[in-house]
């Protein structure tokens, strides 16, 4: 069975995505200003505040290497978020990475304040290196959950990266009631292992977390595989 994903049938599946998106009420923009996303999603009720990765006054966040995206419903109004920056680990290790504070700030000595860490007791990410894709600053409304959007903006945000960067893995930093409530599984994520302390009280953050991962092979294999977009047409007409 053929996994790989030609260029046109991507482009064809982001859009194909993009239109039953639509169909639930969310216009979906993409961009990589992040002064910009601050701006604009910086302060949303219900959602929790933007983490260092995608603050351009922490992160180094090149248009070439991060996008957001955004979705606003029949109002104007922000009703769902997400963003992806991609770090070159070929040199290092992913929980090397995450424990060093580079994953959250491109000057940890400078930027993420006295007593500042990280823990990372994951086994696999000692092992997971290459060019790596965090996922991040996912958010949906209270009223569009529940309804199946989880897959299809997942699946979008994956198909961007894919398009962009073609990663070694894409991986996620998840609190456990996203495990439980199969919120992961949802989004597409083939993987699961806790955990990931990060501890920035300069920030007022504290997150015990899980990680989360597709590789690229796994990425590929479901991108080029067959949705059932008429059934889900029907479902959302």
């Amino acid at each position: 069975m053929r996994n790989e994903i030609t260029v046109k049938e991507l482009a064809m599946r982001i859009l194909a995505i993009d239109d039953l998106v639509h169909k639930f009420g969310l216009q979906i923009a993409i961009g990589n200003n992040f002064e910009e996303y601050v701006r604009n999603t910086g302060i949303l009720p219900g959602k929790p505040p933007i983490t260092p990765h995608f603050r351009p006054d922490c992160s180094d966040l090149p248009p070439e290497k991060a996008f957001w995206i955004i979705g606003r419903d029949r109002e104007g109004r922000i009703a769902h978020v997400q963003a992806m920056r991609l770090d070159d680990l070929s040199h290092t290790s992913l929980s090397e990475h995450l424990v060093s504070l580079k994953a959250s700030f491109a000057a940890p000595d400078l930027k993420a304040g006295p007593g500042s860490s990280c823990s990372c007791s994951a086994p696999t990410a000692r092992t997971l290196k290459g060019l790596v894709a965090y996922h991040g600053d996912v958010w949906l409304r209270e009223d569009f959950r529940g309804r199946g959007l989880a897959s299809f903006v997942g699946r979008l945000a994956f198909g961007l990266a894919w398009a962009k960067w073609s990663p070694d893995l894409i991986y996620a930093l998840v609190a456990g009631w996203n495990i439980e409530k199969g919120v992961v599984d949802r989004y597409g994520y083939q993987h699961r292992e806790y955990g990931s302390v990060l501890h920035l009280p300069a920030l007022g953050i504290r997150h015990d977390d899980w990680l989360v991962w597709i590789t690229r092979d796994e990425l590929s294999k479901i991108l080029s595989s067959t949705f059932t977009l008429r059934t889900r047409r029907e479902s959302v007409s």
